[in-house]
């Protein structure tokens, strides 16, 4: 009789679209599907999802991933899931259906209602607990809104009729048939409600922002069992366990085997997102960064601390979709390459406001240095380079308030895969940038996890042979030409500040 493969299945539910990955038990990706989600922009700086559609792109994608790999759902062993964070979710318990549309991490409808908390309470009750700003970026400031804009919401809530999640406990609730309302540390550490030190949910904080704990979901281990899969559910005809539940920054961590204190990576997503691994040790940053809950190997809890740029890819997005000057993202890196510099055009791309380390949520993107001599490679070029100027922005505070001098910085995401904005990223902050072969480092990192979970990898050194290295980019640029650049860079954005 013939041994049956077996397979660990990945979900990565971002902010643009539905991935599932296929691994097997090397950690090597056999198949793969991807769909995008819509994106609702009901009102100047909302941003919105809805949560059905993006359930039903993960059914999509699962059942096209299981199909191209022509294998049975019992060699399915276990289910890993990432997931967009902060992204809030509220939908009825008894029919599972959203109240409304969900309210995306990048929606700052709640920057009032954050200004306010601020003048009444202070910044400094949230952060010591949470690690986290002030900010509409965060979940808890989202539920708020829900409760105080839908009639009747709030006596639904309180009869516990209803429940709260994050994208992660969204696909648990409908993965299970309604069996498991959970979620992870690493999620619930984004929700600004949760205490990082106690690790459970704040008591206080729910009070001051008048959310009524009936909502919330449970919070486990992201290393451990999150329920089973309903029987026929996404085209599943086997039950199989959910190992695995990371936050999709986390997740990168893992997959990058940022493991030990001091490791790093920068995620290239629809945001720029960097994570340095501080171990058992909370540090609270005074510059703007964000402390956070990681994992070490074996999925158990750590600190990490991350600077958060809500617009990095989405830039060369807005250069294809709304201003039609390119075909497609991979098209930036040639035109890009075609000029030899900006000429002196800076693009900062705060559509949404500034992340980390300015948390200006009123800023507006703003193209600088415009003369009768710039065209548009230039303004292409300058988006790509201001990925890498944002990623310094974060990056030079990191290792001054951490300690850590900081020598390699692991890059996964999307636009990891440009050459140039690679390249770029070496010269202006003088370190050398590893790229994997595996540039979902997303879903590889909660794959692994899954499979730690399920017993099929022990430990570091198993974990190590799945992660293997594509290309090293070595810094070249002179000292005077990155400090000229990059002070050319702060001007830009403190124009844009001081006009916000």
């Amino acid at each position: 009789m013939v041994k049956q493969k077996k397979y660990i299945l990945a979900i990565d539910q971002g902010t643009t679209g539905s991935r599932a990955i296929l691994f097997d038990t090397h950690g090597k990706s056999v198949a793969s599907a991807y769909r995008e989600i819509k994106q609702y922009y009901p009102h100047p700086g909302w941003v919105e999802h809805d949560a059905q559609e993006i359930w039903e792109s993960c059914v999509s994608v699962i059942k096209k991933a299981m199909a191209k790999a022509k294998i049975k759902s019992s060699q399915v062993v276990s289910i890993g899931i990432t997931n967009q964070r902060e992204t809030t979710v509220l939908w009825d318990r008894k029919t599972s259906k959203p109240v409304a549309r969900a309210i995306v991490w990048q929606c700052r409808r709640t920057a009032d209602i954050c200004e306010r908390l601020k003048q009444q309470w202070g910044e400094a009750v949230f952060q010591r607990r949470t690690g986290l700003v002030l900010d509409p970026y965060f979940s808890g400031t989202k539920i708020k809104w829900y409760l105080d804009h839908i009639q009747g919401l709030r006596k639904k809530v309180l009869d516990g009729k209803i429940c709260f999640g994050t994208i992660d406990s969204w696909l648990v609730w409908k993965l299970t048939g309604g069996k498991s309302h959970a979620t992870d540390f690493t999620n619930a550490s984004r929700t600004l409600i949760f205490n990082i030190q106690k690790k459970q949910w704040d008591k206080d904080l729910l009070k001051i922002l008048g959310i009524p704990a009936t909502l919330l979901p449970d919070v486990k281990v992201s290393g451990s069992v999150f329920g089973r899969t309903e029987k026929g559910v996404a085209g599943l005809s086997s039950e199989i366990p959910i190992t695995a539940v990371l936050g999709d920054q986390q997740a990168a961590l893992y997959g990058q085997g940022c493991f030990s204190t001091g490791s790093i990576k920068n995620t290239y997503g629809t945001g720029c997102f960097i994570v340095l691994n501080t171990g058992k040790k909370i540090i609270h940053s005074k510059k703007g960064l964000l402390t956070t809950i990681a994992v070490d190997d074996k999925g158990h809890p750590v600190y990490a601390m991350e600077g958060s740029v809500f617009i990095a890819g989405a830039v060369v997005q807005w250069l294809r979709d709304e201003l039609k000057v390119l075909k497609s993202a991979q098209e930036s890196e040639e035109i890009a390459q075609s000029v030899t510099h900006t000429n002196g055009v800076y693009l900062v791309p705060a559509f949404t406001g500034l992340g980390a380390p300015y948390w200006d949520s009123q800023a507006r993107g703003v193209i600088s240095g415009l003369t009768r001599g710039a065209n548009m490679s230039h303004i292409i070029r300058a988006a790509l380079e201001s990925m890498a100027y944002q990623t310094k922005d974060v990056f030079d505070i990191m290792q001054k308030e951490s300690g850590c001098k900081i020598k390699e910085l692991k890059v996964d995401g999307g636009a990891s895969g440009n050459n140039f904005l690679m390249q770029f990223q070496a010269d202006i902050l003088n370190c050398s940038i590893t790229r994997p072969c595996v540039t979902e480092s997303t879903a590889l990192g909660v794959a692994l996890l899954a499979g730690v979970t399920a017993g099929i990898w022990k430990g570091k050194k198993d974990l190590e042979k799945a992660q293997k290295k594509d290309k090293v980019f070595m810094p070249t640029m002179s000292a005077s030409q990155r400090k000229t650049l990059y002070e050319g860079w702060q001007r830009a954005v403190k124009r844009l500040i001081v006009n916000s």
